[in-house]
Order: C-alpha cells, then structure tokens, then sequence
C-alpha cells in the first residue's frame, strides 16, 4: 500500500479531482481514508434517493471514505452547515470546495477495482482482483 495525501485547491470538483488523479496515475484501486475541508456546494445522495441533493452555503467536511477504481468512485461523506447541522450520503459530480480539501489516499498497487452488476442488490458493486505488476 502506497500513502498518497492530496490537496484540493478553491473551486475543484471533489469528486472529478479524485478520479482523474487516479486515471493520470494509471491507478487500478484506492481507498479514500479520509477527507476533510470546506465545500460551497455538496452533491449527495441520500439512501434510497435516485438522484443527488444539492446542499449550498458554508459547508464543512467531516467525513470522506470510499473506494476507487477505472470505473470511478464510490464515496461516502458527511458535512456540517453554518448551524452545525450534519447531511451525509454518497458523494456525487458538483462538490466543490470552497477553501481546501485535505485528503489521505490509499493506493494498492497489487489489486484491480471493478464494478460489476450484482443481481442479489441491483446495483454495479465492488469486485476486488488481486494482481502483480507485469504478471
């Protein structure tokens, strides 16, 4: 495992940054450990809603983790608003910050992320290979 910290400049789509470093990288599977930060717009999604929520305003970064892969990421995150007020869900395109994002990656160069369709829960889930560089 290779620790990799990560910072996101004013006006960098969360999400977006994340993948394309990744995709630069030629990265196969990584771990968001942790996030934290200011956004001024969060796209979640909350359980069991088909499409993201847009939360505006001074927003704090309490939690960031998930997975990533080729087929882009599955991130969970929880912010606070300017009353404290705490939302979470799955990260969606369009959070984007609004003083920094300070982030921890973890990149396994030994495993390949994919996301395939799972009949038992309907949704395109993680399938985690393990394999070595030029085997």
């Amino acid at each position: 495992m290779q620790v990799e910290p990560l910072r996101l400049a004013p006006g960098a789509d969360l999400r977006h940054a994340i993948e394309q470093l990744l995709r630069d990288q030629a990265v196969q599977a990584a771990f968001v450990l942790q996030g934290i930060g200011s956004l001024s717009v969060a796209q979640l999604r909350f359980a069991g809603s088909p499409r993201p929520s847009a939360l505006l305003g001074d927003l704090e970064i309490l939690t960031l983790a998930g997975s990533v892969g080729p087929d882009g990421a599955h991130l969970h995150m929880s912010v606070a608003d300017a009353e404290g007020r705490v939302s979470g869900g799955h990260v969606a395109p369009g959070c984007i910050v609004r003083t920094t994002a300070e982030l921890l990656l973890a990149v396994l160069p030994d495993h390949a992320f994919r996301r395939e369709h799972d009949a038992a829960t309907g949704y395109p889930e993680l399938v985690i290979r393990a394999h070595r560089e030029g085997a």
